[in-house]
């Protein structure tokens, strides 16, 4: 299956002058073929066959069970406790539902074309796929852009935007976003498309279109313009944090806290996608090598990538004290004692305005056991 990151590794070979093995199966099963034209491809195609018949697959099993499970756990924990409904974790609850949609429209369907010397689910279905695979890598990324832009409110207008950032107001503003993104996207069900290659068939960008103008701008739209803004978000917000800011010291302490996660959100997805992106991008200008080497590199690159889409919840869990306590009172479902009580159960009220992704909300903590 060919998406505008899966074309990189269907394409194990780009077509030259003569029409050559440009897709996985072709590649895998037609060899022969090129072999006959006496054209260097470059690379060991048993090797090649094995990682992509059976290593990628696995990794892509792995990856889409942690994912589809960690990120239902994302969505149950904030939905299941009202004191954890805060701007931040609604987008939060976005982000992983992108997540889901991302897990189950791309990695079945990618592994099953690894699989398989055809396209099974015909034409329909591939533009359908594969424009939800672009809508959900939109979502994902965006959703990082309204996280930043969260953040950046609080912590550079923490009082004026106290009225703006609500929990209506981001529902809204999630709602608005997938608009524009599906809207958006629909090119994406013109240029895709069930196309024959070498008496098979292959779900991918029609020939008749140009792959490297349609890379390009995805790249720039959905990479590099959005980061952009994140680091423009950044750099306001780390100015005032560290220098501007009167605040007491437990409400800075608060909005580190928060904007550390979500930074570490956004360098993490950066740092998964960045690779495949590149190379994607090198390779529709016809650029990129294809060797043994290379194409390992960019299946790594791939499986680096998917991986985005299970690591949220796990980041979530080890920087976020709320997301780790709700996370174990489901997994383990009993009652837990807190061992440094032991005495009849009281409460305390903070001020949080910008802690711990509970950041708009004045909230009573109780000190007692948890139970399902």
């Amino acid at each position: 299956m060919e998406t505008s990151w899966d074309i990189g590794i269907s394409n194990l070979t780009k077509e030259s002058n003569i029409s050559i093995c440009n897709s996985t199966h072709s590649t895998l099963m037609d060899m022969e073929n090129c072999e006959e034209l006496k054209f260097d491809i470059g690379y060991d195609r048993d090797l090649i066959e094995k990682i992509v018949r059976v290593i990628v697959p696995v990794f892509f099993g792995m990856i889409g069970i942690l994912g589809l499970i960690g990120n239902t756990l994302v969505v149950i924990v904030v939905a299941a406790n009202p004191g954890m409904r805060s701007t931040t974790n609604i987008l939060i609850i976005n982000l992983a539902v992108a997540d889901l949609l991302f897990v189950i429209f791309c990695i079945p369907f990618t592994a099953t074309d690894f699989v398989l010397p055809f396209w099974p689910f015909g034409n329909i279905w591939c533009k359908i796929v594969q424009y939800l695979i672009i809508v959900t890598a939109y979502a994902s990324v965006y959703t990082l852009v309204l996280m930043s832009l969260d953040r950046y409110l609080a912590v550079v207008h923490p009082i004026t935007s106290m009225s703006w950032r609500t929990e209506n107001h981001a529902i809204l503003a999630i709602c608005i976003a997938w608009a524009f993104i599906f809207a958006l996207s629909t090119p994406a069900l013109v240029i895709h498309g069930e196309d024959l290659d070498n008496s098979s068939t292959a779900c991918r960008i029609l020939p008749q279109y140009d792959w490297s103008f349609f890379q390009v701008s995805f790249f720039l739209t959905s990479y590099l313009l959005p980061l952009t803004l994140i680091c423009v978000f950044y750099v306001c917000m780390l100015v005032r944090l560290w220098r501007g800011a009167r605040v007491s010291a437990e409400s800075r302490r608060g909005r580190r806290r928060v904007t550390r996660l979500v930074l570490v959100v956004v360098g993490v997805f950066a740092i998964c996608w960045c690779p495949i992106q590149v190379i994607l991008v090198t390779k529709s200008l016809e650029a990129y090598p294809l060797k043994s080497a290379t194409i390992m590199v960019q299946i790594a690159s791939h499986i680096l990538a998917y991986t985005n889409s299970c690591v949220n919840p796990i980041l979530y869990a080890f920087l976020s004290d709320n997301f780790r306590k709700a996370f174990r009172k489901i997994i383990y479902c009993r009652p837990r004692q807190d061992p440094q009580r032991s005495g009849p159960p009281t409460k305390t009220t903070r001020a949080a305005s910008t802690g711990d992704t509970n950041d708009n909300h004045l909230h009573i903590t109780h000190r007692r056991n948890v139970q399902c």
